[in-house]
């Protein structure tokens, strides 16, 4: 016990360093988290033992692999249903060009010109294909887009296409029996059952139990993740669907979804995403930088060929084509997983996922950058109101909600 105590001390202070990095250079936290674990995991394998910190133990996978469950789940609960709706057309055509073209491009470049065999190719053009919805929803927040018409329908777009990099994967790498036919079945029926068990439940214990949502949400999710690993899938499709299915009822509840993002930011998806940067490996990539930059520049080429006709369609102002392109053209959370998927499963290398995750994390940054300081389309923002309205709670669900909920109005009246 004393030494998983101390090796969860060394990784959470991996993740405390990483967050002040993070700040204090002003980019993503997961992409930090990456980074400080490939970091890591260098300083480690070159002046101790590689597996000092024991990245492929089973209680760390078990983390870290809950930390990817719940951050799915909040990813699909990021959509807005009223939005999709009202720009169907727009975010369907453009999410699903998202994902087919770096998926066929980016498979296509490893087979032919990288020479990787047709299992790995496809997980290359799978982890190519996301977008990156984290980095994506903190530039929309940043720069207030997420309240625009323009922003909502990045969002969208964005939502599709990862929704069909996780159908892919499922799709693609998972054995197709009887058994996926029943995560089938379950995925359908959650879309339908969901939503009013969970809301019947906070109806009647919400205010005489502590949290009864987020134990019932954490009951729900490894449940079907136990389903979807029974059936050769993986948790983060169930877990994705989930969200989806909730995103218009729960997730418009501010107070709880932040509090059920701080477990799964403060505690989860740290140690996976510190995790799937501790796998990289450096060496690797610096003896063949080539296949690297083949992998990024076969990403961002692909998506932008693909994207910028058909955003021309829907938006005239060559500033908005080019953002929205570019963010489009962004990779990190979704990427990681399906990357960390194939080396788990052994259908890449090590070699072949350090280069995967390289790419994918250059991809982050690079669009993002360009984006912001050739293209901004700030003519689309509006000027910021003069005070932040207070959220209002339609019912309060715990009885410490209420406690919170009253030090910020009274914080916000001072």
């Amino acid at each position: 016990m004393l030494e998983l105590f101390t090796i969860v001390t060394a990784w959470l202070a991996l993740a405390v360093f990483s967050t002040i990095l993070a700040n204090r250079l002003k980019i993503s936290m997961a992409l930090m988290e990456i980074c400080v674990g490939a970091f890591a995991g260098y300083i480690a394998m070159r002046f101790f033992d590689p597996d000092i910190l024991h990245p492929n133990a089973e209680w760390m996978k078990f983390v870290a692999g809950s930390g990817a469950v719940l951050l799915t789940f909040l990813a699909g609960a990021e959509l807005d249903p009223a939005s999709m709706r009202a720009k169907a057309k727009e975010v369907t055509v453009v999410g699903l060009i998202g994902f087919f073209a770096p998926f066929i491009g980016c498979a296509a470049l490893a087979y032919f010109l990288l020479g990787w065999d047709g299992r790995a190719s496809l997980l290359g053009g799978i982890a190519l294909s996301t977008t990156s919805m984290a980095v994506v929803y903190a530039v929309m927040l940043e720069y207030g887009f997420n309240k625009t018409e323009y922003g909502k329908g990045i969002l969208g777009a964005c939502f599709i296409n990862d929704l069909g990099t996780v159908i892919g994967l499922g799709l693609i790498f998972a054995p197709f029996t009887y058994r996926t036919l029943i995560l089938v079945a379950a995925c359908v029926l959650i879309v339908f059952v969901l939503p009013p068990i969970t809301d019947r439940l906070t109806k009647v214990y919400g205010n005489r139990t502590a949290a009864i949502r987020t134990k019932w949400l954490v009951f729900v999710l490894f449940g079907l993740g136990a389903l979807a690993l029974w059936s050769g899938s993986e948790p983060v499709l169930p877990a994705y669907i989930a969200g989806m299915a909730l995103a218009g009822s729960v997730a418009k509840d501010e107070f709880f979804i932040r509090r059920f993002r701080t477990l799964t930011i403060g505690f989860l998806t740290p140690l996976y995403f510190l995790r799937a940067g501790y796998l990289v490996s450096i060496p690797a990539v610096l003896a063949a930088p080539l296949v690297f930059l083949a992998l990024l520049g076969g990403k961002v080429a692909s998506k932008i060929l693909g994207l910028y006709p058909v955003i021309g369609v829907f938006r005239e102002s060559k500033k908005e084509r080019w953002y929205y392109t570019l963010l489009m053209s962004t990779g990190l959370t979704f990427g990681s997983i399906s990357a960390l998927y194939g080396l788990t499963h052994g259908i890449v290398t090590r070699d072949q996922y350090s280069f995967l995750i390289a790419a994918i994390i250059a991809s982050a940054v690079i669009p993002t950058v360009i984006a912001n300081k050739a293209f901004l389309p700030d003519h689309l923002l509006e000027a910021p109101m003069a005070d932040e309205e207070i959220p209002q709670l339609d019912r309060v669900t715990d009885n410490w909600e209420q406690e919170e909920y009253d030090m910020y109005t009274k914080a916000k009246g001072e």
